[in-house]
């Protein structure tokens, strides 16, 4: 796929200005979102998606399209599965309702930044070192059936603040208590850091460590930059969206774990396959290539949308039919989501009066 330097520019200039839109459409006036306000957008999103995905089959043909397809797909069922670590941020932090929509997407852009050099440099060492599929794969089946036992052990662990927040709150003072908006504010002459900041570069900082088992599962479906990029901002920008849509609902996905395990088992046999193909490490079959079934895109697309069905049907019948599956992450709180103007005011006047201050936690 020959993606000139100019269509590389329209796709992030293209993305820059949805992005900003969204940003000045939903943030110049800080409100609590309704459930019309949030679908409209998931679905604004989605269609653009499937717009790209329909205007890459045209110019390039049914097999990228298939490719950047399965690697939406994929990239957002696993950003679905991150919606639970950052509701668990979000009560942490006792972000206001108001201001929750500008964490996510200043976050997500963090991610979206960080993720972009990681496909760079992915892109480069698999175009030198065909064996890297090895590793991939490994890391993805290793992935998976971490995701089995911790979906099995049922033990919710509780989030802390990693080393590059511990860092941050070690080099610079940080208040108590959210100013707004502010990242940042001078306090007695002293430049003092917002709660907000520090939960951006939370929420940033933990997509990017999620990004270290999406970005292999993409590049086993594509190895085409561009479309491993544009799969992964799609799935980013409508991710805040979905984080108010799905919020309360994420306690009743029971099986999605397993489901994403199944994928990412899948995508790692299928990156085996891939670098068997390729083969050039001179312990295997002599360095030549070894001759195996490799998996197609449409027995991969098919794949992916059907475990995700079945996850969700099997998770949702398994829920009504016993209820108490769902109170397993009762501790996360899901975040306001109105259904009419009324009672988005009436949440904010709630949210005004709610505590918000935010203590530095101990030090191990």
């Amino acid at each position: 796929m020959n993606v000139p330097l100019w269509v590389w520019l329209v796709t992030i200039v293209g993305f820059v200005l949805v992005i900003g839109a969204d940003l000045w459409l939903n943030d110049h006036k800080p409100h609590a979102v309704t459930l019309g306000e949030v679908t409209r957008w998931v679905v604004f999103y989605v269609v653009l998606a499937v717009a790209f995905g329909c205007g890459v089959w045209f110019f390039s043909g049914g097999t990228y399209a298939g490719e950047f397809f399965a690697g939406y797909l994929t990239e957002y069922s696993l950003s679905v599965d991150n919606l639970f670590v950052f509701l668990i941020i979000m009560s942490a932090f006792k972000v206001p309702v108001l201001h929750q929509h500008r964490v996510l997407l200043v976050g997500i852009v963090i991610a979206l930044i960080m993720r972009s050099i990681f496909i760079a440099a992915g892109a480069a060492v698999i175009d030198r070192f065909s064996w890297v599929f090895f590793l991939f794969a490994a890391f993805l089946v290793y992935t998976a059936v971490s995701l089995v036992k911790q979906a099995a052990g049922g033990d919710d662990e509780e989030w802390k603040e990693g080393r590059v927040l511990q860092w941050v709150r070690k080099a610079f003072p940080v208040t108590d208590d959210y100013h707004g908006a502010k990242t940042t504010v001078k306090i007695d002459g002293k430049r003092w850091l917002t709660p907000m900041l520090i939960v951006m570069i939370a929420i940033g900082v933990t997509d990017i460590m999620f990004a270290l088992d999406s970005i292999p599962a993409i590049f086993g479906l594509t190895q085409e930059p561009y479309l491993v990029f544009t799969a992964n901002a799609f799935a980013l920008m409508g991710l805040r969206q979905l984080y108010f849509l799905l919020g309360g609902l994420l306690n009743k996905l029971v099986f999605l774990s397993y489901g994403l395990a199944v994928l990412l088992a899948f995508i790692g046999v299928k990156l085996a396959l891939h670098a068997l193909h390729e083969n050039e490490l001179p312990f295997i079959n002599g360095g030549q290539p070894v001759p195996v079934p490799e998996v197609g895109i449409g027995l991969s697309l098919g794949v992916i949308v059907g475990v995700l069905a079945v996850t969700t049907v099997a998770s949702l019948v398994a829920v009504r039919m016993k209820p108490e599956l769902a109170e397993q992450g009762s501790g996360i709180t899901a975040p306001p989501l109105a259904r009419t103007k009324e009672e988005a005011a009436r949440i904010e006047a709630q949210d005004e009066q709610a505590d918000h201050r935010v203590s530095a936690p101990p030090r191990d």
